[in-house]
């Protein structure tokens, strides 16, 4: 009881000192360090771990230092008396007497050397066996030693001048350093070395005499040459080492999932492949690895060099936020797959079309007709990915990227439109690839992990915060299933696919061509190019541009950035297993017309096979062709309201969209058109149904024209297949009539205008703009 009142008092009278400022490092999966950093006061005091501490190391430190370590309180009365009887008598050499523990006091608190100093460093070494254990002693005067300079501490030491972790270290290496901090300034490392190797081997024979390492080691350990010099403290993985040291203040070490062969790789094809984009106005690009089965980031590199100023090379690629270009669109159709809206080989529109005031194009500005869904996402045609979306949904497509982690996609979520599957919306490398990822398992999501999970279990804890309500794969990682995995691999499947445009020159043939699926994206603007792929085992994504949003002529996702894809997969994944995707038991095939996509009708002679979902995509049969009743003549064709009782026939013609229609009549090719509805019929007049759809000018959007220019304004519409003439008019003035597929070009007056469009069968559409002159 008197003990702890006189313990309580001393630390109410002289706190213990704060714990040691440790410089901060960060750890590959294997334990290496990857990047180390300066402690607050500038200098390099890695910690030495307990489990870092060697019985080589801990013997020859007690041998040398303090031999009754572990048998005195802190202070070791026998070497005191001896040590006073020397420097009073002058007998011997002069010592101080300090024990391990008092030399931690005086490195946690220095102080100048006198009597009184002493006293307290007796006192505080009493209080400090009192605290901790014999073990975190030794560890703390292990952490604390000088190296001269600013290295503190033996694993600061090892690693700045032999680029090994203390347990790495051979006997005569550790011999080294425990001779050194005894004289930090006259024994230093690199400029000593011969001096140093003389003291060690002294000391090796010494400990040989004394039978502290077998006979062979300690001749081993002679024969060893001292040739070191200071190295450069590691800096792989620079913007995910900052990164987790923010994530995780206050540890000395951070344990990541990145694997030091693969991110000093994939740095090194980096900055190489970017270096040869110079000329091209091209200074950057991002690179993030990740193992599919743990979804752990194996490499993170956020630029090609993070120490050049001229191209903002400390910014962070994976975490910054771009325009993703078109490489949401496999997403899109993944979940219109599992909404029945789609099937691989459903034919999708791909003409002009206006999607309430948004006329979006195709990259090449060339429209295709009609294609389908395989060869829309394969070519990555702008238009058919606008129109699926248009029929699933804006809010129900950013809804699930929120679901995928998509911040700025969350943030501005009611302000999205149909732009966004072009790249409308922002994304970040890091963001995209988990989207990926997630293809390559099968529809599950989960976040990435870039620390070990010891290092995330730790955060969670301190953060006190519930679990999310997510399920548990059989691998251990919770994740949510985002869309279902025969969506997976039907989107897999095609991106697969090697006939298709964004394939770069030359690839055609290489046998460095691994066996992966991707998909690329080229912002507007050409200010982003993206490459992102998978195999089984690993999804690589590749951003490539410039940090300060300036655009290049060159810059493309299939030119630019999927030859360092390429790269990145042969040198990293060179060894993947050769196994592919297999087609889940969620998936079947059926046949459908080669004309549509859809299960044939009665009138499909043409039928192939497709996969599709049993109980999820669409049944509704092929209606390519349609029965028109057609007058005897075949000039005129009838409603069931007006068709006469005798005197007409039957025939099939094709049943096009309007859009689809007006495009075929616009590019010239043939197809069999409908001959005009009967003039005499007068219930379906006025009918809206059909009414037709003005494509240009945009509605409720304001033109601006030169008034020193002949500027003209567009007129274009699409209207059903009996149309044959339109009349156009302005502010409800007559403007002309002409054919219902010509395009007409006129000079509006200033101010706000309505524009109307009346077809042969009196339905007419309005619209209103305004135009302004300069």
């Amino acid at each position: 009881m008197l003990v702890a009142l006189l313990g309580a008092g001393l630390d109410a009278a002289f706190p213990l000192p704060p714990a040691p400022q440790y410089s901060p490092i960060v750890l590959a999966a294997d334990g290496t360090v990857l990047h180390a950093f300066l402690n607050p006061t500038q200098k390099w005091r890695l910690k030495t771990e307990l489990r870092e501490i060697t019985p080589a190391l801990r013997a020859t430190i007690l041998e040398k230092e303090d031999r009754y370590f572990y048998y005195h309180p802190g202070v070791n009365p026998l070497a005191l008396v001896q040590a006073v009887g020397r420097n009073l008598f002058g007998r011997g050499r002069t010592t101080g007497a300090s024990t391990i523990t008092m030399q931690v006091a005086r490195l946690l608190e220095p102080k100048e050397r006198t009597v009184g100093n002493k006293l307290l460093e007796m006192l505080r070494a009493l209080q400090l066996e009192a605290h901790y254990s014999k073990a975190e002693i030794l560890q703390l005067y292990l952490n604390l030693v000088p190296y001269g300079g600013n290295i503190e501490g033996v694993k600061s030491a090892a690693l700045l001048y032999f680029q090994q972790p203390p347990d790495y270290l051979s006997l005569a290496q550790t011999v080294t350093l425990a001779i050194i901090p005894n004289r930090p300034r006259g024994l230093v490392l690199g400029r000593h070395n011969e001096a140093i190797r003389q003291e060690r081997n002294r000391w090796l024979r010494r400990f040989g005499r004394q039978g502290l390492f077998p006979r062979q080691d300690v001749e081993d350990a002679l024969l060893e040459p001292l040739d070191v010099q200071r190295h450069a403290a590691p800096t792989l993985a620079p913007h995910l080492a900052r990164r987790l040291v923010r994530q995780f203040p206050g540890r000395a070490s951070v344990a990541s999932t990145l694997q030091r062969g693969k991110q000093a790789k994939a740095e090194d094809l980096t900055r190489n492949y970017v270096r040869r984009l110079h000329e091209l106005g091209i200074s950057n690009a991002a690179v993030l690895v990740v193992n599919n089965q743990t979804r752990a980031v194996e490499a993170y590199v956020g630029s090609a060099d993070f120490q050049d100023n001229v191209t903002k090379g400390q910014n962070d690629g994976v975490q910054a936020v771009r325009s993703p270009g078109s490489t949401l669109k496999p997403f899109l159709y993944a979940l219109a797959l599992d909404k029945g809206l789609v099937t691989p080989k459903l034919l999708l529109p791909d003409v002009p079309t206006n999607f309430g005031g948004y006329q979006p194009e195709n990259f090449d500005k060339r429209c295709n007709g009609e294609v389908p869904l395989e060869r829309a996402l394969a070519y990555s045609l702008n238009i058919p990915a606008v129109r699926v979306l248009s029929e699933l949904g804006v809010p129900t497509f950013t809804t699930q990227l929120r679901a995928a982690g998509f911040r700025t996609v969350a943030k501005r979520a009611p302000h999205l439109g149909l732009s966004t599957i072009l790249g409308g919306c922002g994304a970040t490398l890091e963001e995209l690839t988990n989207l990926y990822v997630t293809l390559a398992n099968g529809g599950r999501y989960a976040p990435l992990r870039q620390a070990r999970k010891n290092e995330a279990q730790a955060e969670n804890q301190n953060q006190k915060q519930p679990a999310k309500p997510i399920q548990s794969s059989e691998s251990g990682i919770q994740h949510s299933q985002l869309f279902s995995d025969g969506a997976a691999f039907l989107i897999t499947d095609i991106l697969a696919q090697l006939t298709r445009p964004d394939l770069p020159v030359g690839y055609e043939t290489s046998i460095r061509l691994p066996k992966i699926a991707w998909k690329t994206g080229t912002s507007y603007g050409r200010r982003d190019a993206w490459s992102i792929g998978y195999n089984k085992e690993y999804t690589i994504g590749v951003w490539v541009g410039n940090f300060s949003g300036q655009g290049s002529p060159a810059l493309t996702g299939s030119d630019i950035a999927t030859p360092l894809l390429f790269d990145l997969f042969n040198a990293l994944a060179y060894n993947s297993p050769n196994n592919w995707f297999q087609p889940p038991a969620s998936l079947d095939f059926r046949l459908v017309c080669a004309e549509t996509g859809r299960p044939p009708g009665e009138n499909c002679p043409n039928q192939i096979i497709d996969y599709f979902l049993p109980g999820v995509s669409a049944g509704l049969r092929c209606q390519h062709q349609k029965e028109v009743l057609l007058s005897a003549d075949g000039q005129y064709t009838y409603c069931r309201a007006c068709a006469p009782a005798t005197g007409y026939r039957r025939e099939l013609y094709p049943n096009l969209l309007p859009e689809v229609a007006a495009f075929k009549e616009a590019q010239g090719i043939p197809y069999r058109r409908l001959p005009p509805h009967n003039p005499a019929c007068q219930l379906v007049r006025g009918s809206r149904d059909q009414a037709p759809s003005i494509t240009s000018p945009l509605a409720n959007t304001e033109y601006v024209l030169n008034k020193g220019e002949q500027q003209q304004l567009l007129l274009s519409c699409t209207t059903d297949n009996e149309v044959r003439q339109v009349s156009w008019y302005v502010n409800d003035q007559f403007l002309r009539t002409a054919p219902a597929t010509e395009r007409i070009f006129f000079r509006p007056p200033p101010g706000a205008l309505k524009i109307s469009c009346a077809d042969d069968h009196g339905r007419n559409t309005d619209i209103r703009i305004v135009v302004q002159e300069f």
